[in-house]
């Protein structure tokens, strides 16, 4: 593991020092109140929190791991979040790859990390013809590493910077194309049962994420160095949910919101609700 560089004096902002270059806006403010909150909500809901444990922040480089990262600092920082973290970027090996950025921000600013190299990006090019998505793939055995990872580290948990929309959009692929209802959960524990995986920003709207990365002027490697990143089932999903708010503003947080409020009895699933075991009472005789 490398070790971090001094502290950053930070005094006088009363804040982890990765929001030392933060805007000092009203407006700025509001973002981080509310992205604070909806976090919280979501550590609180789900009882993710366990004081002690170490969590395994998966840093991409990208707006909304960026964003995880910054809050979940923050809450440490303010003594609401009694858990050690420890954040990671896996280097697969993509070409272009910018290996500077993340140690670099990372290290100046005194954060615990490691950086990881394992060249899955190889391994993807190789299982999968040309032209091919590599996403699919790509994601599972980053996963895989992470997992190792996490394990090696001593964590109990895994941490990803998946966000509202990310939810919303794999609830409307997994119903349109897997003839499922299935989203993202906020928790949940690995096949193996021995690390949690968490999703502390389930709550945070993608556009409120973007405006904060926007505003922190955090140091973005895109995800699209290999190139496979047009024309997924997923932009789809994201283009029919982005008319359904501009038609309707606060839907997307009306769907979040129904996807923890199900009535199994209102639905098709039996093995839900016991619909064969339905009765109904005997009339009485007037």
């Amino acid at each position: 593991m490398e070790a971090p560089a001094a502290q950053v004096d930070d005094s006088e902002a009363g804040a982890h020092p990765i929001f030392a270059n933060a805007p000092r806006s009203v407006e700025f403010n509001k973002l981080r109140k509310r992205l604070i909150r909806n976090t919280r909500e979501v550590l609180e809901k789900f009882a993710m929190v366990k004081p002690g444990d170490k969590w395994l922040i998966a840093l991409s480089g990208g707006k909304d791991s960026y964003g995880l990262l910054a809050l979940l600092l923050d809450l440490k920082w303010r003594g609401l979040l009694p858990v050690e973290l420890l954040a990671c970027n896996l280097d697969q090996g993509q070409p272009n790859f910018p290996k500077h950025i993340l140690p670099q921000f990372l290290t100046g600013l005194g954060i615990e990390h490691r950086i990881e190299y394992q060249d899955t990006y190889s391994i993807v090019t190789d299982k999968l013809p040309a032209g091919a998505t590599y996403c699919s793939l790509c994601s599972r055995l980053r996963r895989g590493n992470l997992y190792r990872i996490a394990r090696e580290e001593g964590c109990t948990a895994l941490v990803l910077g998946h966000h509202r929309d990310d939810s919303l959009e794999t609830f409307f692929m997994n119903m349109f194309h897997g003839g499922k209802l299935a989203a993202m959960p906020a928790k949940l524990v690995n096949d193996e049962g021995d690390l949690q995986v968490l999703r502390p920003l389930i709550y945070c709207a993608e556009e409120d994420l973007q405006r904060f990365s926007d505003a922190m002027a955090f140091p973005i490697i895109p995800c699209d160095l290999c190139g496979s990143q047009d024309g997924l089932e997923r932009n789809a999903m994201k283009a029919m949910l982005t008319d359904i708010e501009k038609r309707m503003p606060g839907r997307k947080d009306v769907m979040i919101r129904a996807l923890g409020n199900i009535n199994p009895s209102h639905m098709l699933d039996p093995k839900l609700f016991d619909f064969a075991g339905l009765t109904t009472a005997p009339r009485s005789v007037v």
